[in-house]
């Protein structure tokens, strides 16, 4: 594979994963309270969080989880966990009423410090796992793995790429104002308890695969993967 094949691949492979468009509207639901430039500050620190965790797994494989003895099935179940529990607030519409009780008053010094202090509450679940998940995670180290035979350029390309994605992210997430005004309140609430809906359902196939991974014949195979 040529340089340049391994970059298109890299990038396609992990933007389709982070899925950063398909993120708008739960970002939207999340900053909802957020003015336009703390949903800025929120975005920008999102996408450093997925740079700096992408490259720290691309130059150190599995050695964090090693570190922690926690396999790539546990992260992926425990994750599917995390991620139930956030489809169940969207569903009940509670993620973005929580937005708004945390949200200090316009002009109040409260209102200082207010896009970090929400970054830090959407760590955990919406940077990691629903972006930087498992998958996330297995298509960094596989394609470091390829990046080995070609020296520091492999490392620099993967460096890139995943650069590169992270710039999208943070693209994709500006956008989120001009949504949210397209949508309005109402129609943010019902995408935001479809998705929900459907955050659900992932989770529940998160868990699955989990289980087919940890086990041998306790899940079958077109269960774990419904659409090979």
């Amino acid at each position: 594979m040529s340089q340049a094949d391994f970059a298109v691949n890299f990038f396609v492979a992990l933007f389709a994963l982070l899925d950063p468009v398909g993120m708008v509207p739960l970002f939207a639901a999340a900053t909802a309270a957020a003015q336009g430039r703390e949903r800025a500050q929120i975005a920008a620190y999102v996408a450093l969080f997925v740079f700096v965790f992408a490259t720290f797994f691309y130059f150190t494989g599995l050695s964090l989880l090693a570190f922690f003895g926690i396999s790539l099935p546990a992260f992926r179940i425990a994750g599917a966990v995390i991620l139930f529990l956030t489809g169940l607030e969207m569903v009940r519409d509670e993620l973005t009423a929580a937005a708004d009780q945390a949200a200090p008053a316009k002009g109040t010094a409260a209102r200082k410090g207010y896009a970090r202090k929400r970054f830090e509450q959407l760590i955990v679940p919406f940077a990691m796992p629903l972006l930087i998940g498992p998958g996330a995670i297995s298509t960094v180290v596989i394609y470091a793995s390829q990046a080995r035979g070609m020296g520091l350029a492999g490392a620099a390309i993967g460096v890139g790429v995943i650069a590169a994605v992270s710039v999208s992210t943070l693209a994709a997430f500006l956008s989120t104002g001009l949504i949210s005004r397209i949508l309005g309140r109402v129609g943010l609430t019902i995408v935001v308890r479809v998705l929900g809906l459907i955050l659900c359902a992932m989770a529940v196939q998160f868990m699955i695969g989990g289980l087919a991974e940890a086990t041998h014949g306790l899940v079958s195979a077109k269960a774990a993967s419904p659409y090979p």
